[in-house]
């Protein structure tokens, strides 16, 4: 079966943490007992429902019951955790800071009501108190990363810069935090004024980066230019670019680079640490620990509000969690005059789409691709729009011009914008130009399995050079063996080749993992017609029959239903 991967496929594999998601799990009622039942039951009733909210990753509802709740009953302990953790991931600093002390009486070592405590002192230039919030944090639990960067930053609230390094040097126990350390280092000494050991923090920094990433591209570069080094700045800036694949965000990143400064990169502990939050979000953006994500990202903000890209990034978690307005709200902050304007708009526009306002979002794109003639990013977002509207012909043509920027400007077409191009051109009716711009994915790509399943697929399914298909298939199949869509593929190839046998152990496998997927049902019906099995076959397409199968398939099927099967070679 063909086999489409998610048109955005950006997060990053992480080592970390389900731990978070015990922070949502529904607690044991609260102990204190109700004075009257009536009062208690819409107490209670909207304690649960902020709990359910919370496991739903609806922190906007769960912030507004829980609170309903803690306004009921103030005292209880786990309404107030709860209402705490939530006003802090709905963005509620201000109410967050109301309930902080509450529940650092009741549980001191609680380490969101400490950095709430913590980001308040430092707001307010509380250097010495702000030190010593930093050494109540915890140092263990999910939060025991954040501890060595609010420490480092207070103490740099201080004067105390060796501290601030020493506080940082708890990074060394924990795999894969090098390139945040000494970027926090290069930071640190550029606020102390240290500028040759900040530059080699930054060094450091640099050689243990797997892919040169924007933050840290702006930030030495910042400092090479606040030191008179503009021609190393540069230098570094058309690394990112390269290293980016010159892609959009490059581009318009580029176009408006960070003026030279007189002062240091972050000219405040505060904001050395709304700076540190925001990195730290960054590591923990994936699904497992995106809740962690989303609260650093919440605290860099309550810090520094003016900053943008913790915008960007928490716009990104919304949209992943399913809240496109909530994103296009923060978007909306980002000025058009901002350097991450363009990123911005683009976020907007897959926003706008996911809020069934698609029709907006078209027209934004295809602004965009006017607007800038050159980029690439905004036709290959209207390509990928169009293409989940099952506007395949509309599709191929923005991939095509995508392509043709490419091919224009000198530089390389990424395999998986060859795989879209083919895939629209395929579904539009045009096989023979979509075969050539999948064989040509599947050159730069030789070992994607979604590509060699997609193109194997269509062999098969179209009778065509069965032998290779069969062969690229087996290969999909030896890289996502528990991929039952691939799985299909193979065992449907087999049934074309008149291999029965393999087909049906193939197809029976396929339906073990996706049971309920009408055409992996409808093949495996075939199959074990074909095997002479009628009686499992006629159950086979009853599913798929169940399942709801592609309107054009339900008559086919009805008629297999009836009449069971033509001479070997139909289906």
């Amino acid at each position: 079966m063909k086999h489409v991967t998610p048109m955005l496929c950006r997060r990053r594999s992480h080592w970390f943490v389900a731990a978070f998601a015990a922070l949502f799990l529904l607690p044991h009622a609260p102990k204190a007992e109700a004075k009257a039942e009536e009062p208690a039951r819409p107490l209670f009733g909207a304690y649960l429902a902020g709990v359910h909210a919370l496991t739903l990753r609806d922190y906007g509802a769960a912030d507004a019951w829980l609170t309903r709740a803690w306004q009921a009953d103030p005292n209880a302990p786990q309404i107030t955790t709860r209402t705490l953790l939530a006003a802090l991931l709905n963005g509620r600093f201000a109410e967050a800071s109301l309930l902080s002390p509450h529940e650092i009486e009741r549980e001191p070592d609680n380490a969101a009501a400490r950095l709430v405590r913590l980001i308040e002192e430092m707001k307010a230039g509380k250097d010495e108190a702000a030190l010593a919030s930093a050494e109540k944090l915890p140092r263990a639990g999910i939060h025991r990363f954040v501890r060595p960067l609010a420490l480092a930053w207070a103490q740099a609230g201080v004067k105390n810069f060796d501290g601030a390094l020493t506080a940082l040097k708890a990074f060394d126990q924990f795999e894969d935090f090098s390139p945040l350390k000494f970027f926090e280092e290069g930071l640190i000494d550029d606020y102390a004024g240290r500028a040759l050991k900040a530059e080699a923090h930054f060094k450091s920094a640099l050689a243990a980066t797997g892919t040169l990433n924007w933050r840290l591209t702006e930030a030495v570069a910042t400092f090479y230019l606040e030191h008179g080094r503009k021609t190393e700045a540069e230098a570094l800036y058309r690394r990112f670019l390269k290293a980016s694949g010159e892609s959009d965000f490059a581009r318009s990143l580029l176009a408006n680079p960070p003026a030279a400064s007189p002062g240091p990169i972050v000219p405040s502990p505060a904001k050395g640490f709304a700076e540190a939050l925001f990195d730290l979000a960054s590591v923990f953006d994936a699904a497992q620990t995106r809740g962690l994500a989303l609260m650093y990202t919440r605290l860099s903000l309550a810090l520094d509000p003016a900053s943008e890209a913790p915008k960007l990034l928490l716009a990104d978690i919304l949209s992943t969690e399913g809240h496109p307005r909530q994103s296009l709200a923060v978007l909306a902050q980002v000025p058009s005059t901002s350097r991450y304007s363009w990123s911005a708009r683009l976020r907007a526009a897959a926003d706008l789409d996911a809020a069934g306002e698609s029709a907006k979002a078209i027209a934004l794109l295809e602004g965009m691709a006017a607007a800038e003639p050159l980029w690439t990013g905004a036709p290959i977002e209207l390509g990928d729009l169009l293409r989940s509207a099952k506007r395949f012909a509309d599709a191929a043509k923005a991939y095509r011009e995508a392509i043709g920027r490419l091919e224009a400007s000198g530089a390389a077409v990424p395999w998986s914008l060859d795989y879209s191009f083919g895939i629209a051109l395929d579904r539009s009716g045009h096989w023979r130009q979509a075969e050539k711009a999948l064989l040509a994915a599947l050159k730069l790509k030789p070992n994607e399995p979604f590509v060699l399943n997609y193109l194997g697929y269509s062999w098969v399914n179209r009778g065509e050079k069965l032998r290779r298909g069969l062969k690229i298939l087996e290969k999909a199949v030896s890289l996502r063996p528990d991929d039952g869509y691939i799985i299909d593929s193979l065992g449907w190839a087999h049934y074309h080749l008149g291999d029965y046998v393999a087909a049906v152990k193939y197809l029976e496998k396929a339906t073990e993992l996706v049971p309920d997927d009408p055409t992996i049902n409808d093949h495996l019906g075939d199959a074990y017609w074909r095997d002479g099995r009628p009686r499992e076959a006629r159950f086979a397409w009853r599913q798929a029959l169940e399942f709801g199968p592609k309107k054009s398939r339900i008559k086919p099927i009805e008629a297999k239903l009836e009449r069971g099967l033509g001479p070997a070679g139909g289906g």
